[in-house]
């Protein structure tokens, strides 16, 4: 089974780029990742931009509405993901808390529903069937 891993953070608790501190915490998540790899769980692993940097799409009444930042103002937010693929639940989480992110904020761990090839492309629009 495939599980989605979100790594959640506050944008306050990264640390600057360049700095010692950045350097330390790319190599705890490069480490992590590579654990993966060699196991043969991951799927795929990114870090997205900031929220600074997103567009929340909104249609109403038929009309799409972008607003510039994220869709909800909360304190921790994504600021990456893996997908694994794992036998089970209880695997799954072994991995998320090898994340740096498990330590200081968190990880949330959701099971990816297999929709039997019902998608196009990298996403599936409208939900499970």
């Amino acid at each position: 089974m495939k599980y989605l891993l979100l790594l959640n953070r506050t944008e306050d608790a990264l640390p600057e780029p360049g700095t010692p501190a950045a350097q330390a915490m790319l190599g705890e998540y490069t480490a992590a990742v590579q654990a993966m790899a060699e196991a043969g769980v991951l799927v795929d692993c990114a870090p997205l931009t900031a929220t600074s940097a997103a567009t929340t799409v909104r249609v109403r009444d038929g009309q799409p509405l972008l607003t510039d930042g994220p869709a909800a103002e909360l304190r921790e937010q994504v600021g990456g993901y893996a997908i694994i693929d794992c036998p089970d639940l209880d695997d799954a989480l072994k991995w998320a808390v090898a994340m740096p992110a498990a330590r200081d904020c968190s990880v949330e761990v959701r099971a990816i529903v297999d929709t039997g090839g019902a998608h196009t492309g990298g996403g599936h629009i409208g939900g499970g069937r």
